[in-house]
């Protein structure tokens, strides 16, 4: 018989997670019906789970990783994807001439480099926490994260931007990387 408690640590774990994971999954070059597919499988692999896992949070983030990218590999999807990418970030009707920049910086990035900040920004996780997932050190991490940043700097070099911004805005993405030893 299932735990009882499981809906709640996975509904709380959803409402926690889910629209940062969409962002995830278009990092790593799902498009937003995909990332909206691979949320579902991913959290009706954790409902089936005989319990709660020791760290959900990181469980879960990795775990739609991989659905992701498994997901990714068919060649329809692989064809879809490509089409969509055009697409990158879902635009609306109030978005500034600076995010429309910022996201289209974003969007050409090397899919390394753009998931390294997505994780870091979006996903508030250490260059540790990122690297384990990856499977990659830390330093790793620190470094696409320092060099996409300074791509999307030059890339959108000669625009005025303020410090005052909240990190959930693409424009915070202009915000210097913490030293490795502080992230």
């Amino acid at each position: 018989m299932p735990n009882r408690t499981q809906p709640t640590w996975c509904q709380e774990l959803y409402e926690a997670k889910a629209a940062g994971l969409l962002l995830y999954g278009r990092a790593l070059g799902l498009g937003h019906a995909e990332a909206e597919d691979v949320l579902q499988e991913t959290f009706m692999a954790l409902m089936r789970l005989p319990e709660r896992p020791e760290a959900p949070e990181q469980y879960c983030v990795r775990s739609f990783r991989n659905q992701a990218l498994n997901y990714r590999r068919g060649l329809w999807r692989r064809l879809t994807r490509e089409f969509e990418s055009r697409r990158w970030f879902e635009r609306s009707p109030g978005e500034s001439p600076r995010e429309t920049a910022a996201m289209r910086c974003l969007s050409k990035l090397p899919a390394e480099q753009r998931e390294a900040i997505v994780l870091k920004i979006w996903q508030n996780y250490t260059f540790e926490e990122i690297g384990q997932l990856l499977g990659v050190s830390p330093h790793t991490v620190a470094g696409r994260y320092r060099y996409g940043l300074e791509k999307l700097r030059r890339s959108l070099q000669g625009e005025t931007y303020e410090r005052t911004e909240s990190m959930g805005d693409a424009i915070a993405l202009l915000d210097a990387a913490p030293p490795v030893g502080e992230a």
